[in-house]
């Protein structure tokens, strides 16, 4: 097996081959899921795997997913009154055109950069 290597001498930390990681070990992903969050310790080890081959090159990236301790994670912190009031206000500006300042139902997209009545103009009407 390529990237099994538990004591972490080839790679410098733990590393397990995809699907082949150890008990008492989660991704983030995983311990988001459990209601917890890595709280500040450090990666535990790591899962390596090959992705998808680049239709350009033809080769296949090295693909690493971190793990921490299921022992040391702390419970994910409630949402309090302020937070949710940040989050409201972050959407909100995402949603608002900066060029005509209406706030729309859906959110901006980056790639025009203010709302499609404003990128394509007459266009959009026809």
């Amino acid at each position: 097996m390529r990237f099994l290597d538990p004591d972490g001498e080839r790679y410098g930390l733990p590393t397990f081959p995809k699907r082949l990681a150890p008990e008492g070990l989660a991704t983030r992903r995983q311990l988001r899921a459990r209601g917890l969050r890595p709280a500040g310790q450090e990666v535990a080890a790591q899962i390596l795997w090959h992705g998808r081959r680049d239709r350009v090159t033809g080769t296949r990236p090295v693909r690493a997913a971190y793990l921490y301790r299921l022992d040391l994670a702390a419970p994910v912190r409630p949402m309090t009154p302020g937070r949710w009031r940040a989050v409201a206000a972050m959407m909100r500006a995402r949603r608002t055109c900066p060029d005509c300042g209406i706030t729309q139902d859906y959110v901006i997209p980056t790639s025009l950069g203010c709302c499609p009545a404003c990128a394509f103009g007459p266009q959009l009407a026809a």
